[in-house]
């Protein structure tokens, strides 16, 4: 039978063939080969190759139409990234290829879209990118290949609107039944929005706990999938890593200096397509016994680009430092303590020594070097002791002087 001579029929991306697909990004070059492996001579049509990208959703709800009346509501939607064809082997008058016994390759190459959505694979949707080639031959069935690659949309965290910190503050009255528990209050601050995976979140919050019970703060990056078709959003939430801090006992106050939070390894934010979305979030909770928790939520972008080292010193260092002041402020004591006494510091040897620079022995007590560096030395020392009495007070019986005369 014909289609016994067919011994191998595949698409090969690049140089070898891999288990995994291979990752391309919008504007790179698809280079590959599609390889055709006979045991007999045989006659061929064509070879044609077919290049898509397309993301779907699809999801049903049942709807009641009455007491005994029920019926199913379909929900579908499709976008197309990327459609891309061409003949790798075709004849000019329709007479059918006799192709030898043995391998055949037909290579190819495309370039894909400026602009693509990464690839992604959700409960209501997915976004999918593969390369079909279809061998055509005479009184036979048509020889199918397919090979799927994996597309990532750049997202540099190192833009103004990724790096500018996140901050918010919430509060709540606890009640359990018809009794006021007190209130509860949470700040939190992050030092920006956009991360990448393997990075740590250090996170600086403050709760306050006014209530009569102990309370319990959480952290938590939640990932939210939206599903969108004819107008309707289907959501699929979870959480994907989290974190607890101790428990803060009632009437107490509790801060977090940085408590970090690792971001596992995760799909990055898809933020450009009309039927699918990815998005982050960070959630810092206070959990209240006997009532509901208390809940802030703050934006993230989980990025593909990592922060620059410059990025990272001019950002991520000065919002650090003004989260830093906030939190500190309190350790700070109101009247700081006078410096030490200069003579306790510094001997009078020392003393003499600073003052009196060194002599060379054949100049005649010409100063060895320039004299600035020997003040400068003198000015590093520590200031004499202060005090709000003045050590020497005018004599009291100075006669003042007349103004007049």
């Amino acid at each position: 039978m014909i289609f016994d001579k067919v011994k191998k029929f595949v698409v090969i991306l690049g140089d070898a063939e891999e288990v995994s697909p291979p990752v391309f990004g919008g504007g790179d070059t698809v280079i590959g080969k599609v390889v055709l492996e006979l045991m007999a001579e045989t006659r061929v049509e064509s070879v044609k190759l077919h290049a898509e990208g397309l993301a779907r959703v699809h999801w049903t709800e049942s709807r009641s139409a009455g007491s005994s009346t029920a019926y199913t509501q379909n929900y579908s939607d499709a976008v197309q990234y990327l459609n891309h064809r061409e003949s790798l082997l075709q004849t000019d008058n329709g007479t059918p290829t006799v192709l030898q016994a043995g391998k055949h390759e037909f290579p190819f190459s495309f370039q894909l879209p400026e602009t693509l959505v990464t690839s992604f694979e959700g409960k209501h949707g997915s976004v999918r990118y593969w390369i079909k080639a279809k061998l055509h031959r005479p009184w036979s069935t048509v020889k199918k290949a397919k090979k799927e690659f994996t597309v990532i949309e750049p997202i540099d965290i190192n833009t103004p609107e990724l790096l500018a910190p996140q901050a918010g503050a919430k509060e709540k009255i606890a009640r359990a039944w018809y009794c006021n528990l007190g209130q509860v209050s949470l700040s939190v601050k992050i030092d920006r929005k956009g991360y990448i995976p393997g990075e740590v979140i250090p996170i600086f919050a403050e709760i306050d706990n006014c209530t009569t019970r102990m309370v319990v703060p959480k952290a938590a990056i939640l990932q939210t999938q939206k599903f969108i078709a004819r107008g309707t959003v289907k959501q699929k939430k979870s959480v994907v890593a989290t974190l607890a801090g101790d428990s803060v006992a009632a009437g107490k106050r509790e801060l977090w200096h940085g408590l970090a939070l690792k971001i596992p390894p995760l799909g990055p934010s898809i933020t450009q397509c009309r039927i699918i979305r990815v998005e982050y979030t960070l959630k810092v909770c206070v959990d209240i016994p006997g009532t509901s928790k208390l809940l802030l939520e703050l934006p993230l972008v989980i990025g593909t680009i990592p922060l620059h080292p410059f990025g990272s010193r001019t950002s991520s260092v000065g919002s650090q430092y003004s989260v830093n002041l906030e939190w500190l402020r309190m350790a700070i004591p109101e009247q700081p303590e006078p410096p030490p006494e200069y003579s306790s510091v510094v001997s009078t040897q020392e003393v003499e020594h600073i003052m009196s620079p060194p002599l060379h022995e054949h100049c005649e007590g010409t100063l060895e070097g320039p004299f600035y560096a020997y003040i400068q030395e003198f000015r590093n020392r520590p200031p004499p002791l202060y005090s709000e009495i003045d050590p020497n007070p005018p004599a009291t019986d100075i006669r003042p002087r007349c103004m007049t005369c």
